[in-house]
């Protein structure tokens, strides 16, 4: 059953009378079917206009959509021959992380993701995409092993950040993001990453420190949630919408400022109210993206790779 959220209101109460009309029958003058052909074209205009002009705030609730397609989705649908890898060699397997071997439109690759869990149980499980050390420790130990089989690596983004519990700072958090960065720019194979919902700080980049960085059109890519910039800067968590707006953690504004390669678009409505044509779309950009990168040299790969993210920091210092 699909969420609505608090702004999808007026579309929600459309179809909810679109649902009740269907279970009525013809009555005298009365057409239902022409009834309800006539609000869901009202209901279908009003969705487009809704999300045409979103606010940076309500992008936030449809990138955190519990309907929106997860990493395993994508696994399912665009990922053939799927074996996972797991473990970091070192303390333990994380769940949130889940990386291995498969073949994305026919390129044997790694492909590593954060999967939040789509019931209680399973984001129980999948600690609701927020890994711990042991988990940028794996999908570091996966790029080198794609390193040295010349393997690309995909990666899919979605996750609120890195788990900041005791037990992970204990365990070297901030020193498993860096490593797992470092790697990223140590490579010498492809490495294409989509923020396909939450881009959240360190927890984010760890994955994303790519030749070419993609967004859903309403995914979300920032330093810190909305909420924690309220919380630090004005002591007041309920200024989350200016605070939203001042981050400029939407795709559009990170195609503008440079800090993606792309946007990859989603249904009308966003992508939880069509999954698979999603799906389908980043596949169709990772794809492209592919083609020209496998036939590059490593080396130039690396040096590239390396220059594109010392450029951001120059553009923000000019």
């Amino acid at each position: 059953m699909l969420t609505f959220l608090e702004f999808e209101k007026p579309i929600a109460e459309l179809e909810s009378k679109i649902e009740e009309l269907r279970q009525l029958t013809n009555h005298g003058d009365l057409n239902i079917q022409e009834e309800v052909g006539k609000l869901e074209s009202k209901a279908d205009r009003l969705l487009r206009q809704t999300y045409a002009k979103l606010m940076p705030v309500q992008k936030v609730q449809v990138a955190r959509h519990p309907n929106r397609p997860h990493f395993c989705d994508y696994l399912a649908t665009l990922v053939e021959d799927f074996t996972p890898l797991a473990g970091d060699r070192n303390f333990a397997e994380d769940r949130a992380i889940i990386g291995g071997l498969g073949r994305i439109r026919g390129y044997s690759a790694v492909i590593i993701g954060q999967e939040k869990g789509s019931d209680t149980e399973s984001r129980l499980a999948h600690n609701f995409g927020m890994a711990r050390p042991e988990g940028y420790r794996k999908a570091a130990r996966l790029m080198l092993l794609a390193d040295r089989f010349r393997l690309p690596v995909v990666t899919l983004v979605d996750t609120a950040g890195a788990y900041p519990g005791v037990g992970a700072e204990q365990r070297g958090q901030a020193e498993a993001i860096a490593r797992c960065i470092e790697t990223c720019l140590r490579i010498k194979v492809p490495l294409i990453s989509v923020v396909i919902g939450e881009g959240g700080s360190g927890g984010a980049i760890a994955l994303a420190t790519a030749d070419r960085v993609l967004m859903l059109e309403h995914a979300i890519y920032s330093v810190i949630s909305p909420e924690g910039c309220a919380s630090i800067l004005w002591r007041n968590g309920a200024l989350a919408g200016e605070a939203a707006i001042a981050l400029r953690l939407t795709a559009q504004d990170l195609k503008e400022l440079g800090v993606i390669d792309g946007i990859v678009s989603e249904p009308v409505g966003g992508a939880h109210r069509d999954p698979a044509l999603t799906i389908q779309a980043v596949g169709d950009a990772v794809e492209e993206m592919l083609g020209p990168l496998v036939r590059q040299d490593g080396a130039t790969l690396r040096i590239r790779r390396r220059e594109k993210f010392l450029a951001i920091g120059h553009a923000g210092l000019a």
